[in-house]
């Protein structure tokens, strides 16, 4: 009896632990339904915003000074890397998975240089803190970071803090680690470069995103610009700067780094919500299949008892008319 009791509290227990996560299944599927239409929104912009600045960049006269912001460091000693993760868990691996690649990335620079290059982390969600518990490397900044669809102005203050870090030359590069959005299942880690802006990178567009699948506007997008600026002998643009071409640059530079990172931030977002719906998801699966288990145990301990106690009775019965 005793035993029995025991299986239809754990019954009990799986059925409410059930009813929570099908709940903060259908909380994740509401907030990656507005996550998605978000980081859509904007993609076409953050597109056109990187087509246009390489434009700008390819019309100066290349016997001129670069921008600070486009020149590479001969000697690379400092980096900076935007992490953004989540702030809660009940994600699966997505934070883990992030995380992972960051630091596999770190060792592989470090193995391939000759000197040691220090890093220093910028994060964007709680779950960032791990790189400096679990691996011992330097945090400078800690943003708050929203769960709700963030406002445009939430990038400013990090804009801000990585280009005056770069340009002072206190980092000679400056990365973001963020989570690419490309489906409702499908959610892939990057780590892109954001300065020095390298104009003439053949690699994808820092403002195309989920390239993995390579489909529809996106594969168009990125077929018609890589043709036309990998053919810069067939293909040129003219400009008439004014004031000048550095004060123009000054000015949407960093602008094209706002955006960035605001679409990164976007796809961070609307992977996390994708992620932990999956994850809720099977946890609901789960223990569905763990309550059909329990109750099977149940059937066959409380038929067990059922027999035992009919055998006793039988037995019973039996000495008595002896």
């Amino acid at each position: 009896m005793a035993k029995i009791k025991e299986i239809k509290s754990r019954i009990k227990s799986v059925s409410n632990t059930k009813k929570v996560t099908r709940a903060m299944e259908m909380v994740a599927a509401a907030k990656m339904r507005k996550a998605i239409e978000r980081v859509l929104s904007t993609r076409t912009y953050a597109n056109s915003s990187w087509e246009i600045i390489l434009n700008l960049a390819n019309s100066i006269n290349i016997n001129s000074t670069p921008h600070p912001l486009l020149t590479k460091r001969k000697k690379m000693s400092k980096i900076g890397i935007i992490l953004i993760t989540s702030n809660r868990g009940l994600c699966g691996g997505f934070n883990t998975t992030l995380i992972n690649k960051v630091v596999h990335s770190i060792k592989k620079h470090q193995e391939v240089g000759v000197e040691k290059i220090e890093t220093d982390f910028i994060l964007l969600g709680k779950k960032g803190v791990s790189v400096y518990h679990n691996y011992g490397y330097n945090i400078i900044a800690d943003f708050s970071k929203l769960d709700i669809t963030p406002e445009f102005k939430e990038v400013f203050p990090i804009s801000k803090m990585i280009i005056d870090g770069f340009l002072s030359e206190k980092y000679d590069k400056i990365m973001v680690a963020y989570t690419d959005f490309v489906n409702a299942v499908k959610q892939i880690p990057r780590i892109k470069q954001l300065l020095p802006i390298d104009i003439n990178s053949n690699e994808e567009y820092l403002g195309v995103v989920g390239q993995d699948t390579r489909v529809g506007l996106n594969k168009k997008f990125i077929e018609e610009k890589e043709e036309k600026h990998l053919s810069s002998n067939k293909f040129k643009y003219e400009y008439i700067f004014e004031p000048s071409s550095e004060e123009v640059l000054d000015e949407i530079i960093p602008r094209l780094i706002e955006i960035q990172l605001y679409q990164a931030l976007l796809e961070s977002n609307a992977s996390e919500h994708s992620a932990r719906m999956a994850t809720m998801h099977k946890a609901t699966d789960s223990a569905e299949e763990m309550v059909q288990e329990l109750t099977l145990f149940y059937n066959k301990a409380r038929q067990g008892s059922i027999t035992a106690e009919i055998a006793e009775i039988s037995a019973g019965a039996e000495a008595l008319n002896k």
